[in-house]
């Protein structure tokens, strides 16, 4: 087992099948000790965060499995918090994909001049380079095309992908009265090239409240994997 990447809140090793496998860490990302997952630095630890996050995730990627929705999970061991994947290669060098249902966070940041603070957004989906150095900037469906790092083709699948996959989650949130306000994905090519979810869901990557009440990381995995 080779270890191939060093990520902010997991690892990457190859295995010698020619899969992956992500260790899944307790950092989280944020700022100054306060979690935030638009942001794209670590700003704190939380014991138990990984297996948190691989418990959710899990539960999420055998959702989608039943809907037939692509991505790269293959199966996941919670003792050792790790997720066995298929690879994927990244386009470019990452994007990020966010799927909008309230005006929170960097959109209200961005756009607070007109909107107001948790205002309904209609599933709106953005792309994000991952590119610490300029702060994960927006980029364009055009953009995306004619810097060679995705097609227009790929654009809506992606798109499409997202809001399916947002979906599910909302509707699982709901389920126990929990609101998701906005969540972050990223995708890749498999070998036959075809677009997969990749990465992870967990509270790490998504905003839910509930009664207008944020719900932090570990709680929401205690909630959603309640028996």
């Amino acid at each position: 087992m080779k270890k191939r990447y060093e990520g902010k809140t997991k690892d990457v090793y190859e295995l010698e099948d020619g899969n992956f496998l992500l260790k899944f860490k307790d950092d989280v990302t944020g700022e100054d000790g306060v979690f935030d997952p638009g942001a794209n630095t670590v700003g704190l630890t939380i014991e138990g965060a990984g297996r948190a996050g691989l418990k959710v995730t899990t539960l999420f990627f055998e959702k989608l499995k039943e809907r037939n929705i692509p991505t790269h999970y293959i199966a996941s061991d919670l003792e050792n918090t790790t997720m066995t994947v298929v690879p994927a290669t990244v386009f470019g060098e990452g994007l990020e994909v966010i799927c909008r249902y309230r005006a929170v966070g960097s959109f209200l940041r961005r756009y607070g001049k007109y909107a107001e603070e948790g205002q309904a957004l209609d599933s709106f989906v953005e792309v994000t380079l991952k590119d610490d150095e300029r702060g994960d900037p927006p980029i364009s469906k055009d953009a995306l095309e004619m810097l060679g790092i995705l097609t227009s083709e790929e654009y809506e699948t992606l798109k499409k992908l997202t809001i399916d996959i947002s979906e599910v989650v909302k509707e699982e949130l709901a389920k126990k009265d929990i609101e998701l306000y906005d969540i972050k994905l990223e995708f890749g090519r498999d070998k036959a090239g075809d677009i997969l979810l990749i990465d992870e869901i967990s509270g790490g990557n998504m905003r839910a409240y509930r009664k207008g009440e944020y719900i932090e990381p570990l709680e929401l995995e205690k909630i959603l994997t309640a028996e």
